[in-house]
């Protein structure tokens, strides 16, 4: 039975690793507020940060207000998994990048796709904005950068 599971396991890694299908974390997009309880919401943080430790690939939290946004990318900066690398970008106020350690990422990306809804007078001036915020992976290549 075990070993019915591990061979399960491992020929679902090797087709998500084909180069014909698409890549792995293609599907880790996520709008917020979202619907996912608290365990779905970890567990796509999880698997979003194997993914930036194991492709070139970054994470993308978009959060958008009326008339300014912000934008928070996540990128590995070490080959283990442990380090990342924080860019965010404040609409009125540029760039700021720092290093952060796998947990803080963890706890930042948590926090930010579990956000409650916003209370209907939040929500009245939240319309303009016309679009939710979003988390999305993104090979590096395509991170908007300063």
């Amino acid at each position: 039975m075990a070993s019915e599971r591990h061979n399960k396991t491992r020929v679902t890694h090797q087709a998500a690793s084909t180069p014909d299908g698409p890549a792995p974390w293609t599907d880790l997009e996520v709008t917020v507020p979202t619907d996912r309880d608290h365990a779905s919401v970890v567990a796509l943080v999880e698997c979003t940060l194997v993914e930036l430790t194991h492709e070139a690939v970054g994470a993308v939290f978009v959060s958008r207000h009326v008339g300014w946004s912000t934008r928070t990318q996540y990128v590995a900066a070490d080959d283990v998994g442990e380090q990342f690398q924080k860019r965010h970008f404040d609409d009125r106020l540029g760039w700021h990048e720092t290093t952060i350690s796998r947990r803080t990422v963890r706890e930042e990306l948590i926090t930010q796709l579990t956000r409650s809804p916003l209370t209907p007078p939040e929500r009245e001036g939240e319309e303009a904005a016309s679009e939710l915020d979003t988390s999305v992976v993104k090979p590096v290549r395509e991170l908007r950068t300063p």
